[in-house]
Order: structure tokens, then C-alpha cells, then sequence
């Protein structure tokens, strides 16, 4: 690891301020600080988002859940507030990694990083989330813009999601078994204003599926996806899943998701 300055700010004004092009955010580390460990980052400085208070604070205000950045998987998981909400949500942070992972890594970290193979930005996506940042606020569906790559400004702090409240909805993935990582995971909600297919782990990044939430719409039923399939033009392929499994995933996930919802 190289040597770097460590900075832990007392609030977002504060975290902001001390943002510089060679800088980095940490939130729950579990992306950056392997990476520094292995000399794959060079940050000349860490700004530590832990300490700054109500950023992990989680709420229920009528038909809307929203949940500071620095929330970890595991109060997400654990709370009741959440799960009373949208039990699909607190099922999926349960299911991220290990207890290790959940109990350090944070929502705000894994929505910012955008791993393509993470698990929330499906949640994002398929609830149509709003994300909030110290500047202004980011329709889900204008966040992610590619592997690795979202909508923030250098200068910009993701500060809290706010999630709809679904009529129903499912998450179900079919994850590597060392990682727990998503090889292919499918988020289906059943909302007011229709329903909400969103993919992870296949692609580059999170993606919407529109031709099931047409059929979806038409018909929520496990059914409804008969014949329905992405295709594996642009997916990943590597050692755990070619292109062509994984759009095969996409429609087994997606038929689990909706049974688990209800359809």
C-alpha cells in the first residue's frame, strides 16, 4: 500500500471541501481497500465518510424508505423498518457477501462503486430509486452509465437512496459461491406506475429489462416471460458463466423473482 493522507471529516460540506482529483471516498472500503492494498490505487488522500453523523440513518416516511450511504448491509438486512417496507430489500441485503462484508461494506459505497456484479444497483433500478447527493438528486434510471461508471461529478457525495414502496416485489440471484457475488441477479417490482424489471452481474452494468415488463404488465405471471429472453450480444463472459448461460439466467431468475412476488 502507498503511503496517502487519511481524512475523516465531521460532515458532507467538510468531506467535499477536501475532495481533489487524486483523492478517494471511503465509505465501507470492502472495493477500495484491496485495491490499495494491492497497489492497484494510488489515492493521495482518503476521506472517511464514517464519521459523519446521519449519513447511515434509516427511515420510513409513508410510501418512501430512505437509507443514508454509510447504512451497512447488515442494519439494512436487519432492519425492521425496512423489512415491514419492502421485504424484498432487507432479503437482498441479507444476502450480500459474508457477515464480515455485510457488517462493514455500506449501500452508498456498492450504489457509487457500480460493480456490475453487485447487488443493490438492481434494487436501484427496479424500484426506480432517487439517489441524493450534497448537490442535487439522480433518477435511478439516469445513474448508471457503464462498468464501473455512474453519473457523479468529481466533486459530488451520494448522501442517501430513497426507495418507492412497491405494491410487490423480488429479488433473486444466482450467485457465485466464493463471492456471493451476483453471476446473474434479477430485482422484479409490481409498482403504481407499472412494473420494473432490473438486471445484475450479466452485463457491464445494471440494466432494465423492457420486453418483460411489457409481458409483465400485460400479465404478472411467471408465465408472462414465456419466450422472453435478453440477448447475449453484449453480456459478460469469463470463468464463471459464458454470455449465452447467463441470458439463459436472466429468464430463470426473472420467472423466480415474480413467483417469489407474488405473480
Amino acid at each position: 500500500m502507498y503511503d496517502f493522507n487519511y481524512h475523516r471529516p465531521g460532515s458532507v460540506d467538510e468531506a467535499v471541501g477536501l475532495i481533489n482529483e487524486d483523492a478517494k471516498l471511503l465509505a465501507g472500503g470492502q472495493s477500495l481497500l484491496p485495491t490499495m492494498k494491492l497497489r492497484l490505487a494510488q489515492p493521495s488522500d482518503v476521506i472517511d465518510l464514517g464519521g459523519i453523523p446521519g449519513l447511515s440513518d434509516i427511515s420510513v416516511d409513508g410510501s418512501t424508505v430512505t437509507i443514508g450511504a454509510t447504512a451497512t448491509h447488515a442494519s439494512v438486512a436487519a432492519s425492521g423498518a425496512v423489512a415491514g417496507a419492502i421485504p424484498a430489500l432487507a432479503d437482498l441485503a441479507s444476502g450480500i457477501g459474508d457477515t464480515q462484508v455485510r457488517n462493514v461494506g455500506t449501500i452508498g459505497g456498492s450504489v457509487a462503486n457500480a460493480d456490475p456484479a453487485a447487488d443493490y444497483p438492481a434494487a436501484v433500478l427496479g424500484l426506480g430509486a432517487t439517489l441524493h447527493t450534497n448537490s442535487r438528486t439522480i433518477a435511478a434510471d439516469d445513474f448508471f452509465t457503464g462498468i464501473f461508471e455512474t453519473a457523479l461529478a468529481e466533486n459530488e457525495i451520494l448522501t442517501k437512496v430513497s426507495f418507492p414502496v412497491p405494491e410487490a416485489a423480488a429479488y433473486v440471484k444466482f450467485a457465485n459461491p466464493a463471492s456471493r457475488y451476483a453471476i446473474v441477479g434479477v430485482f422484479v417490482a409490481k409498482t403504481s406506475d407499472g412494473v420494473r424489471v432490473a438486471v445484475t452481474g450479466a452485463g457491464g452494468s445494471a440494466f432494465r429489462a423492457s420486453a418483460m415488463e411489457t409481458a409483465l404488465n400485460a400479465n404478472f405471471s411467471a408465465s408472462a416471460l414465456d419466450g422472453i429472453a435478453v440477448a447475449s450480444d453484449d453480456l459478460n463472459n469469463d470463468l464463471h458463466a459464458s454470455a449465452e448461460y447467463r441470458a439463459h439466467l436472466v429468464s430463470v431468475m426473472a420467472k423466480r423473482a415474480v413467483q417469489a412476488a407474488g405473480g
